[in-house]
């Protein structure tokens, strides 16, 4: 996963708002008391989380798993004239050299872990990446959304640059989303390179991920809608949850 899609990630997703998506992530943080000085964007992709973190003063760590992805995010860094910190770790196995004051993971890395196994070696490696007292803070896209807006849809797009097909097929009985991914990207010929990736996604809900949580050591837990600090709605797209270390 995430090995060609990193070509094309950026311009599918150039109308997402990072700047406001981390000041959120911020406040979010911030609940539990932490206003970090240092800090690793777990499954950070091309960095541009991770990016905005930095221009605010806070000495970041972006950790992936995907080589390509971190190429771009380093790309990314040299351009806005700023320090890379990268390491091409899985987000289940985090091993840094000293404790940070928060963890975070954005934009969907949480569905990936479409197993208790997974789930539970992610929160055991950010309690561990912590300083006592520290913050780890994700979203997860909803089992309303995945199962029920987009399980089994169809989308597409053509751009100049690049054009996608995308199918996903749902799996009720074990909340799992396939998503088959045939990207079209334009050469300096004009021609088309063809590429596919399948990205496997599960819908998790809160009740399931709360009590991974506390066993894996964190104390007070906040739960919270999409972008929002009130509590998630039945039909709620993205859901929101700070940890504290305790």
């Amino acid at each position: 996963m995430y090995t060609a899609f990193a070509q094309v990630y950026d311009q599918l997703m150039d109308d997402f708002d990072y700047p406001k998506w981390a000041e959120y992530y911020l406040e979010l943080i911030s609940r539990a008391g932490i206003y970090p000085e240092t800090l690793v964007d777990a499954g950070c992709g091309t960095g541009s989380m991770a990016l905005e973190f930095a221009r605010r003063s806070i000495a970041v760590t972006a950790a992936d798993l995907s080589e390509e992805m971190l190429e771009a995010a380093a790309e990314k860094f040299r351009k806005a004239g700023l320090p890379a910190r990268l390491i091409c770790q899985d987000m289940c196995a985090l091993l840094l050299p000293k404790p940070v004051d928060a963890v975070t993971c954005v934009c969907d890395g949480v569905n990936y872990l479409i197993t208790p196994r997974r789930l539970r070696a992610f929160f055991q490696a950010a309690w561990r990446a912590l300083k006592p007292g520290g913050a780890l803070a994700f979203d997860f896209s909803s089992r309303h959304k995945l199962e029920e807006e987009i399980g089994d849809a169809f989308f597409g797009e053509e751009r100049e640059e690049v054009a996608y097909l995308w199918e996903n097929r749902l799996d009720r009985d074990k909340h799992l989303v396939a998503m088959d991914i045939t990207f079209f990207l334009r050469e300096g010929d004009g021609r088309y390179r063809r590429f596919r990736e399948r990205h496997v996604q599960r819908a998790h809900t809160p009740q399931e991920i709360l009590p991974l949580l506390e066993e894996a050591g964190f104390g007070e837990i906040w739960v919270f809608g999409d972008q929002t600090f009130e509590s998630p709605k039945p039909e709620e797209k993205r859901i929101h949850v700070v940890a504290k270390k305790g």
